[in-house]
């Protein structure tokens, strides 16, 4: 991993671990998380997380976009113990505040 920023070698970067995210993701997932703005990685669309389509079993839950049909990540395992796998998932964010 580089200690610089992807803008390039001019702009050095001060590495730090992963708990500097706490805040961040913190913020992310403290909202109800079926408001969350999912965008596909294949085709490009956006929407709520409750507007995907998932297919459950007793083993997986495969979230899957909409519009293409491409599977968005997988969550493995229950709810007390969950693990998401990302598959054709670009980004995933809160939803913008409401004025």
């Amino acid at each position: 991993m580089s200690a610089h920023h992807p803008a390039g070698p001019v702009d050095p970067v001060t590495p730090v671990d992963g708990n500097v995210l706490a805040g961040r993701l913190g913020a992310l997932f403290a909202v109800e998380v079926t408001t969350l703005i999912v965008v596909c990685g294949a085709c490009g669309a956006s929407g709520a997380l409750a507007e995907a389509v998932v297919e459950l079993d007793d083993e997986a839950a495969i979230v899957r976009c909409r519009a293409c049909t491409h599977t968005l990540f997988t969550v493995l395992g229950d709810d007390e113990a969950p693990v998401l796998r990302p598959a054709s998932l670009a980004s995933i964010a809160a939803p913008a505040p409401k004025p």
